[in-house]
Formats: C-alpha cells, sequence, structure tokens
C-alpha cells in the first residue's frame, strides 16, 4: 500500500455534491483538493460494464491530462430485486435530450420494482470503488458498500442522485433527509474514503 505524500490530489468529477464530500472527507489532512471542472476536463466514455473498470478510466485519463494524482469514483445503486440494475449504469437511467434527470431515474426504478411486484422491504445497496492513481500509474483501489431499501415517495433535499428514495439500514431517514455531516459518515463513499485515509494518509 502506497502512502500518499503529494500536496494537491484531483478528484476527477464532475459533480458538485462529489466534490464537496470529498473535500469535507480529506479537509483533516492539509492537502488540497480540486476538482475536474476547474481543470478543464471534459467526461471520458465509461465504456466497462464494472465500477472498478469505469473509475480507472476516469482516473488514468486525469492523470493523462493533468500530471497530478487523481482520485477517481464510480458508483451506483444496485437494487436486488432488479436483479442488481440499475448498478453500474445508475447515471446512465437519469440521461435525457438535457442531461441528468434524478427524479425520472427514481421514479424509473420505482417503477421497475412495481412492475415486478417485488416484495417489501426493497432491499439495495449504494456502492463505490474508489481508484487513487499517481501520475506515474500506479493505483490503490477502495471499496464501500451502504445496505439500505429503497421507498417511494421520495424524502428529502439533501445530497443527490438517488438519496431521496435510499433509506439506510438501521435508520428511518433517507440520504435525502439527512443532514450532510451524517450522511459524510455512512455514506458507501466516506466508507471507502476511511478506508484509503487509513491505508495511504495516515
Amino acid at each position: 500500500m502506497r502512502r500518499f505524500d503529494e500536496k494537491y490530489l484531483l478528484v476527477a468529477t464532475h459533480n458538485a455534491g462529489k466534490l464537496g464530500e470529498m473535500r469535507a472527507l480529506l479537509a483533516p489532512y492539509g492537502v488540497e483538493v480540486v476538482g475536474a471542472a476547474e481543470k478543464g476536463l471534459g467526461e471520458p466514455a465509461e465504456t466497462e460494464d464494472s465500477f472498478l473498470g469505469n473509475a480507472r478510466i476516469k482516473a488514468r485519463a486525469a492523470v493523462e491530462a493533468t500530471g497530478l494524482p487523481v482520485l477517481a469514483d464510480d458508483s451506483g445503486i444496485s437494487v436486488d430485486a432488479l436483479d442488481g440494475a440499475p448498478g453500474v449504469y445508475t447515471a446512465d437511467w437519469a440521461e435525457t435530450g438535457n442531461g441528468r434527470d434524478f427524479r425520472l431515474a427514481m421514479e424509473k426504478t420505482w417503477q421497475a420494482l412495481e412492475e415486478r411486484q417485488a416484495p417489501k422491504p426493497r432491499n439495495a445497496q449504494f456502492r463505490c470503488t474508489l481508484v487513487l492513481m499517481w501520475p506515474d500509474g500506479h493505483d490503490e483501489v477502495f471499496e464501500g458498500v451502504l445496505p439500505g431499501q429503497v421507498i417511494w415517495p421520495p424524502r428529502g433535499v439533501e445530497g443527490h442522485g438517488y438519496d431521496p428514495i435510499f433509506m439506510p439500514d438501521g435508520y428511518n431517514l433517507t440520504l435525502g433527509e439527512m443532514p450532510p455531516e451524517l450522511k459524510n459518515r455512512l455514506s458507501h463513499r466516506a466508507l471507502a474514503v476511511k478506508k484509503m485515509i487509513n491505508d495511504c494518509f495516515q
């Protein structure tokens, strides 16, 4: 496991919510976090069928474009009764002709469950795979899984993506109802980042 001793870390995302989450989680370690948009980076095509494959595509593209160490993630929600869908295609379910609409994606997910008459609780997991890549191409991989269930109707205006319909195990709040400091402690991304911090930053 390689220790991270760099002063800058490029987080390969254009998602302001994800970037803010990463900044908050890494703030105690004196690393300056910059986002892909700040560097004018585009979004590479995610052509793999796994979270790890797509995270590596994003990390490698950003490293090659900037020469900086990069943290990239691929994440999504996997619903048991939908055979793990949308999974690696989570963001694709939100695509429209005018950008991503996660309200539409949440409705699509719930409608698919209704069509299958899936029994409740409708168990699901938020999954995150992180790739921390150095300019020499070395990388370390970390995974986080947050189990819970999907509920309807959506609740809460915090968070992003599918957060308003996901209730983590042990809570009666959706991620969309949780204050950011609570979500940042228990999210799938937080779990993966904690592993990364323990192995590479401490």
